[in-house]
């Protein structure tokens, strides 16, 4: 395992935890403004369904008033499109290389001899082999027709996600097991961003340009993954602030209980946030 001089580890540390923190807020906040304005434009539209107003939500926020409609057929032609995009791929990159700092090169922060004596190159190849493994398993639940029932989805993900979470506490550090988790969540929710969402909009957009009718079950699709994305940013906020709580979090001898009570209290804190 290579180890980082004491001092150049704690600066990088700083500026990845800086970045990632502020970049996370950017994106965790754009992806719940945007849920939340769906719902409410989906409100308004049920509203007005009879009555030809065009569904509107009015807002004031900085000594400004501001409107939103939304359309199924935009003017691409002569508008700036605006993407929401950077903030999921930098959250992403600096929770990885803060990953890799602290516990792949972090002299031992991987391991705990008392849980599983691993050598740190094996234990590393399980950390990222877990990690791409959940995605992958993620993605092929997304394929099947269980993403049309979304309350068996939510019972069959939180049925592996417990076992995952004891899974973690019996090969890493505690502490470890706990990032390790988020780390799943973090990159799923990147992953949903850049190879699904992103990708959709791309092709509806084409469409448009081509004069074709986009394909509505991409934009579907595209809906799915950013509300599942607003479930898992609660419990991965939930295990970062988990470091400073070890006594009651990681520490405890339950921790895999405590971490899987955390994620399904993260997912009703999430639903209330949305509908608020």
């Amino acid at each position: 395992m290579i180890i980082l001089d004491p001092t150049l580890s704690e600066w990088l540390n700083l500026l990845f935890r800086w970045i990632h923190v502020f970049a996370g807020i950017m994106w965790v906040g754009t992806t719940y403004y945007f849920t939340w304005l769906d719902a409410r434009l989906t409100e308004e539209e049920k509203a007005a369904a009879s009555t030809g107003v065009v569904p509107q939500v009015w807002m004031v926020h900085s000594g400004g008033f501001y409107v939103v409609e939304r359309k199924k057929v935009p003017d691409l032609a002569s508008r700036t499109l605006h993407w929401f995009r950077w903030e999921a791929g930098i959250t992403w990159l600096s929770g990885f290389a803060l990953l890799v700092l602290i516990y792949y090169l972090g002299g031992g922060v991987l391991v705990d001899p008392d849980v599983w004596d691993l050598s740190p190159g094996v234990a590393v190849a399980i950390g990222i082999g877990v990690i791409l493994a959940c995605g992958f398993v993620y993605d092929v639940m997304m394929q099947t027709p269980l993403n049309s029932n979304e309350k068996l989805f939510a019972a069959i993900a939180y049925v592996l996600i417990v076992a995952v979470s004891f899974g973690l506490t019996r090969v890493f550090s505690a502490r470890a097991a706990y990032i390790h988790l988020g780390a799943i969540f973090g990159t799923i929710m990147a992953a949903n961003v850049w190879m699904h969402i992103l990708p959709a909009q791309k092709r509806m957009i084409a469409a448009l340009n081509e004069g074709r009718k986009p394909d509505e079950r991409l934009s579907a699709q595209a809906k799915l993954r950013s509300k599942q994305n607003t479930f898992m940013a609660v419990p991965v906020v939930f295990i970062m602030i988990s470091n400073h709580f070890p006594g009651v979090t990681y520490g405890d001898r339950y921790n895999w209980i405590i971490l899987s009570v955390l994620v399904l209290v993260g997912w009703f804190a999430a639903k209330f946030i949305r509908r608020a």
